[in-house]
């Protein structure tokens, strides 16, 4: 007799019971995860490196950096003073709770406050997979375009702020601010929009503020 395994529906089931587990286990820490989350080329690991630079003074940070290949952006962020591991997926284009704890026991919890998970850059796969983060984040670039959360409807209802980044590139490019941020909030009524260019440094004290209270509430929740 033929069986048929849904295989899809496991996958995901094994995996939220990790993501509970991972979540948990950061809790007990004291350690807030951010899943931050993109398309390439947005921008992320430079806004990184100017959180870095903001916040290292405050707070204990660690990143972990997924990638199909190469460690380039692990050196860019140990070198702007922050822990750093990289995770190679050998082609996959998300990561899942299990590759997540991994990413953090070789990141080590002792003495972190903030850990980061630099996803893989995509805007399909990564919104699928609880990665046991206390929250996500998403960077959309101001070249990208506003139409974004109509094309990728998930990756913007998972995420609790979206950090629109290159806005000094605004004058550039056809991109309707108040647009995105209607499309976005129709998807997500409770997701945080914060307008940055990680380049100049406008909104990023915004952005590093939600940072601060996010792993403020975690740790006192």
């Amino acid at each position: 007799m033929l069986r048929t395994i849904e295989i899809k529906q496991s996958v995901f089931a094994n995996n939220e019971r990790d993501a509970d587990g991972l979540r948990a286990f950061l809790k007990e820490k004291g350690v807030f995860l951010l899943n931050l989350m993109s398309s390439p080329g947005s921008g992320k690991t430079t806004t990184l490196v100017k959180t870095i630079a903001a916040l290292r003074d405050e707070l204990r940070i660690g990143i972990i950096e997924a990638d199909i290949d190469s460690d380039v952006d692990a050196h860019t962020v140990e070198r702007a003073g922050a822990r750093a591991v990289q995770l190679h997926t050998g082609g996959m284009c998300h990561l899942t709770a299990e590759m997540t704890r991994q990413g953090v026991d070789a990141l080590g919890v002792e003495n972190m406050d903030l850990a980061i998970l630099e996803n893989v850059g995509n805007l399909v796969c990564p919104a699928e997979f609880d990665t046991g983060s206390a929250k996500n984040a998403m960077i959309l670039s101001v070249p990208e375009g506003d139409d974004k959360p109509l094309k990728y409807p998930l990756m913007f209802e998972v995420c609790d702020v979206l950090v629109i980044n290159k806005i000094d590139v605004l004058p550039y490019f056809d991109f309707n601010l108040e647009a995105v941020t209607e499309r976005a909030r129709k998807r997500n009524p409770r997701i945080e929009i914060i307008p940055i260019s990680a380049k100049t440094g406008e909104g990023v004290d915004k952005w590093c503020d939600w940072l601060r209270r996010a792993v403020k509430e975690w740790k006192e929740g």
